[in-house]
């Protein structure tokens, strides 16, 4: 899905040093010795190279974030000279208002852990219209966008922004938006149905059925298949499409079995079906997709017994998470790590980038790639993001890592 911040909302970020941390990691005034060890450890978010560790500073519990300033009616905002601008479109009204905050909160936290001061960053609210939205941000002069989050707000920004010349990195995963000047930051279905058909090869499968929903998440599941499946050299016997009533995924499953024996089957869905399917594929093994994270009925359902499904890593989620809810007082929304990421990748570039010119673009395609709080990643050829996944199995009760996600890109 794609999201959001707070209207107009300014706030500013540190500069980067030449060994990729940026110069935003001095630390406070007053802090001792034992502490300032501490400190310096919890600064390594400002570390964007591939293999660096990123861990969010914990906050003070209670202490508010930084003031916001509300951008001005009129196009005239602060000079900022030796300061980059850059918009912040996400949803702060309207049914994805709760995203957008816990977006927004998130970026926040990015400028506190790194003491980034060479960065304003304005927030400006899609829920009114994405299209004004971007128009607002490219007359107040902002040379980079962060969001929006959902595909339809990407397209209606785009429109706005490349006649500009600004280039934007979404909060989508919708492959299908990305462009020269698009960006994708969002984890996108095709790559965890790669991860964990290559893994599944690696452990002796051969043959793959797979049931997808009807739709365009279907139609994408079916495309990332083939794909893998051709990759690994693994058959693939059949794909059963059906609607999502409590009868047709089974049938769905009944159908591909009667095509042939197979090695496993893919269900191309939310854990929900997938519980529903799973007893009507017994003896043979699940495969699933990154809709399974984080569901706790999986690990509840005996039928789900040796599932594998690929995910990003939430090795330093819980770190993240405990820092937002001291910051804010509530759980974060699980795609706010996508906002705190992109400040981190926005003050990498912004090493090498002069206030005042175009977004250096070409900067984002750096073949070793970034880390941030869900792992490395980078962008390929067509401003997707590519991220190292880890494969999980359902066992015991419970979810294990069984193959996990590389720390740095090999080609």
């Amino acid at each position: 899905m794609d999201r959001p911040y707070g209207s107009g909302k300014q706030m500013m970020m540190g500069k980067s040093g030449n060994n990729g941390i940026a110069d935003g990691s001095r630390a406070p005034s007053g802090l001792s010795r034992r502490r300032m060890g501490q400190w310096l450890a919890l600064s390594l978010p400002a570390a964007l190279l591939a293999g660096c560790s990123v861990i969010p500073k914990p906050g003070t519990p209670g202490t508010p974030p930084p003031p916001r300033e509300t951008a001005p009616q009129e196009n005239v905002l602060p000079s900022d000279a030796g300061r980059h601008r850059v918009a912040l479109l996400v949803p702060l009204t309207g049914p994805n208002a709760a995203v957008g905050q816990a977006i927004a909160n998130a970026t926040t936290m990015a400028l506190l852990d790194t003491n980034a001061q060479s960065l304003r960053i304005t927030t400006y609210d899609t829920g009114a219209g994405a299209a004004a939205a971007a128009s607002k941000a490219v007359l107040d002069g902002n040379r980079l966008i962060l969001g929006p989050l959902t595909s339809e707000d990407v397209s209606a920004v785009a429109g706005v922004a490349r006649q500009a010349k600004v280039p934007m990195i979404t909060y989508s995963n919708d492959s299908a938006v990305a462009d020269r000047d698009v960006f994708v930051l969002g984890q996108v279905p095709g790559q965890s149905i790669a991860r964990v058909i290559g893994y599944a090869h690696s452990q002796g499968i051969r043959t793959v059925g797979a049931i997808v929903p009807s739709g365009t998440y279907g139609q994408r599941v079916s495309i990332a298949l083939t794909d893998a499946a051709r990759m690994q050299g693994i058959r693939l016997t059949a794909i059963e499409t059906y609607d999502r009533s409590n009868t047709s995924a089974a049938s769905a499953v009944r159908r591909v079995k009667a095509r042939g024996p197979i090695d496993a089957l893919l269900i191309g869905d939310g854990a929900r079906i997938a519980v529903q399917a799973a007893p009507f594929a017994k003896g043979t093994r699940l495969l699933g997709t990154e809709l399974w994270k984080g569901d706790p009925t999986l690990a509840r359902t005996p039928a789900m017994k040796g599932a594998w499904f690929a995910a990003i890593s939430d090795d330093r989620l819980p770190r993240f998470e405990q820092s937002y809810r001291q910051r804010f007082g509530a759980a974060p929304a699980r795609i706010a790590t996508l906002g705190y990421d992109s400040v981190l990748l926005t003050l990498n570039i912004a090493r090498s980038w002069k206030p005042g010119t175009l977004f250096p673009t070409a900067k984002l395609y750096a073949t070793d790639g970034f880390i941030g709080t869900d792992g490395v990643f980078r962008f390929n050829a067509n401003g997707v993001a590519e991220r190292a996944l880890e494969v999980r199995e359902v066992s015991g009760g419970t979810v294990v890592t069984v193959s996990r996600a590389p720390e740095k890109f090999t080609n």
